[in-house]
């Protein structure tokens, strides 16, 4: 039999899922099967409708290697899952003759731990275990959440907490689950055998095709101990989220009440000299935590510096104790050892990385008025992780609707630890870009509006021009409006202003209702508008006439005082880079193409995209984050661009009264 051709797989593929086969995902797939081929790595921009699960999925299952899928979002995964994959698979099937296995793999604490259902959770104040569903009150909604999962235990196959539905509250689920480090290990547990957590990685170890998220992809590869099954082909898609997924895993806290939480968890099952170090150096961190400022600490102060060591020294003394100290009064005593033990080792390992003081990482104290104070630190850059453990024995696709900024590949590359496109030598990763662009014509369905007579903004300053502003565009476009802010204050005060200004036009502001509620009455009733900040730039998806108008009120630059981000800034400048177009305008770029590309997600989309920021009209910078947006209509001239919504906003009124 000849072996299927590429396009006739893809157009299989694509009419088993319903949709339209476009030269975008063509060029895409095609690439693809290029770079899994040579083994060589490939950076692809697809535009939002591409079509680019698919470009790269048919690819993957057509070379017979097992793939490694990583998103960024539990929307993807569902789509990956639930309806791509199976669909794909039984299309494919008659050309391919074999049907590929593919599974879903995420960290351990995602999924019901059958232990802590039936036993108990270890709790604090006292030895042994504690019945949670007897402990929370039933009419509580953390006891009504427990009853549910425990109803749900009896139904469910997979154990995987996004599989509940409705969701329950995290602490909720954290009485029903746990972390890697708490697991007792399949052959000490007495659910050992039903365990979904290790059935997940029984058939992802089967699977042709696993799917898994940012965060796992990044514990495989710091941890050292491999947590993936061995693969030949890694494809990330919403690539655009890696560095920060990663950033986070390898990011450690110190927090008072974290500290404390491993003092108790310790306490009886240590020896009394053992338990009194762990509190004695417990309570002098606590105490330097309340008088420490916040900021960066490029160096420990001398007392802090002692605190942690104090810490370090007693946790250690701890875990070497827990190791040899039996109490066989305490109920389920392993699962509560191996908690606290988990606790305990967690403090030690953040004290130890803060008091060797790498130049690699950075330090620094915050305070919160919800969370109290904590101390966190985190690698100056990811980029030699990435490049070391992600690039080395495999081919690597990475996807995304946003990785071309300024015009070229090479600031995302840098990122991940590439080098310049193009650059040869021994050790250096071989990678290429492409954009294979977008169904949409963006030119003719899309306005970028730049309100360059506004004022510059200032920090914190009064933006009643802005107000006034944002106040006009939302009465031209009859509300339909999603507001994008550089931060919460900056939401929270617009929104306190204009429903006082245009009560006419509702607006929903993040924060007040769950994220899913909030989209979906915001895609219901065309006359809201929706104001909020980070997640918003790049978690709304409503095509149709309710979002016609995106606004952005400034370019989101990272604040100056965030201390990852200003010491990755001074380390390209110490270096003698641009730090500023390294790190902070490479940040906003990256916002910014998310959050433009809120506007136009169907053919029949129109709109404006306003940014109420002068400076990408008139700073040096601004030609790098413009070329980094989709390539929409241009225009500084606010009339037009009112008489432009007020157009749209009259067709999309007659297409509802029709």
């Amino acid at each position: 039999m000849t072996k299927p051709s590429l396009p006739e797989l893809l157009h299989a593929a694509v009419t088993a899922v319903g949709g339209t086969e476009r030269p975008g995902q063509v060029a895409m797939a095609e690439a693809v099967a290029e770079a899994i081929d040579d083994g060589s790595h490939l950076l692809v921009q697809a535009g939002t409708g591409t079509g680019k699960s698919l470009g790269y999925l048919v690819p993957a299952l057509a070379h017979g290697e097992r793939v490694v899928v990583a998103t960024a979002t539990l929307a993807l995964q569902r789509q990956l899952v639930e309806r791509d994959l199976p669909r794909t698979v039984e299309s494919l099937h008659p050309l391919l003759r074999r049907r590929p296995e593919f599974a879903m793999l995420k960290g351990r604490s995602n999924y019901l731990c059958l232990h802590r259902l039936h036993e108990g959770v270890p709790q604090d104040e006292e030895e042994g275990l504690f019945d949670q569903f007897e402990a929370a009150a039933p009419t509580s909604k953390l006891g009504q959440d427990l009853l549910r999962v425990r109803d749900w235990a009896d139904e469910t196959e997979t154990g995987d907490r996004d599989n509940l539905t409705p969701g329950i509250s995290d602490r909720a689920w954290a009485q029903v689950s746990v972390s890697s480090r708490e697991c007792l290990g399949a052959s000490k547990c007495a659910y050992g055998a039903e365990c979904f957590a290790e059935m997940a990685r029984e058939r992802a170890k089967l699977a042709d095709v696993i799917v898994t998220n940012h965060a796992l992809l990044a514990i495989d590869a710091i941890e050292g101990a491999p947590v993936l099954p061995q693969h030949e082909v890694l494809i990330v898609d919403e690539a655009h989220e890696l560095v920060s997924r990663v950033t986070g895993v390898a990011t450690g806290e110190l927090t008072p009440g974290q500290v404390n939480r491993a003092v108790r968890r310790a306490a009886k099952l240590v020896n009394e000299k053992a338990a009194d170090q762990l509190q004695t150096a417990a309570e002098g961190f606590e105490r330097l935590m309340e008088l420490a400022l916040p900021g960066r600490l490029e160096e420990i102060p001398e007392d802090l510096g002692y605190a942690l060591m104090a810490l370090r020294d007693a946790c250690r003394t701890v875990i070497s104790a827990i190791g040899t100290t039996r109490d066989k009064s305490v109920q389920d005593e392993d699962a509560v050892r191996k908690q606290a033990l988990a606790s305990v080792e967690n403090v030690h390992d953040v004290a130890e990385r803060i008091t060797n003081g790498s130049e690699w990482d950075v330090v620094w104290y915050e305070r919160h008025d919800r969370f109290g104070a904590s101390l966190r630190v985190a690698p100056m850059s990811v980029s030699g992780l990435l490049r070391e453990k992600l690039f080395a024995d495999r081919s690597v696709v990475l996807t995304s609707a946003t990785l071309k900024l300024g015009g070229d590949f090479n600031g995302v590359g840098a990122s991940l630890g590439l080098a310049p496109e193009g650059t040869e030598g021994d050790d250096i990763p071989q990678w290429k870009g492409i954009d294979v662009g977008s169904p949409f014509d963006y030119r003719k369905q899309g306005i970028l509006y730049v309100a360059k007579h506004l004022a510059r903004p200032a920090r914190d300053g009064d933006r009643g021009d802005m107000l006034d502003e944002l106040t006009e565009l939302i009465q031209a476009a009859g509300g339909r409006t999603l507001g994008l802010f550089s931060s919460m204050r900056g939401a929270q005060l617009a929104a306190e202003e204009l429903r006082s200004r245009i009560p006419e036009f509702p607006i929903l502001l993040q924060g007040e209702e769950t994220l899913g509620e909030l989209i979906k009455n915001f895609a219901a009733d065309p006359k809201t508008c929706l104001f909020g900040t980070l997640s918003l730039w790049q978690g709304v998806d409503v095509p149709g006439p309710s979002c016609q108008l995106v606004v952005m009120d400034k370019i989101p630059f990272p604040r100056p005082d965030d201390p990852l981000m200003s010491a990755r800034q001074k380390a390209v400048e110490d270096a003698g880079g641009n730090g500023f177009m390294a790190v902070a305008a490479t940040h906003a770029a990256l916002l910014m193409a998310q959050g433009a590309g809120r506007l136009v997600r169907a053919s029949g989309d129109r709109g404006v995209v306003a940014v109420l920021d002068q400076r990408l009209a008139t700073a040096r910078y601004g030609s790098y984050l413009k070329a980094s947006l989709p390539d929409f209509w241009y225009t500084t001239e606010r009339n037009q661009v009112r008489k432009s919504l007020a157009a749209i906003d009259a067709v999309a009124k007659q297409a509802e009264a029709d």
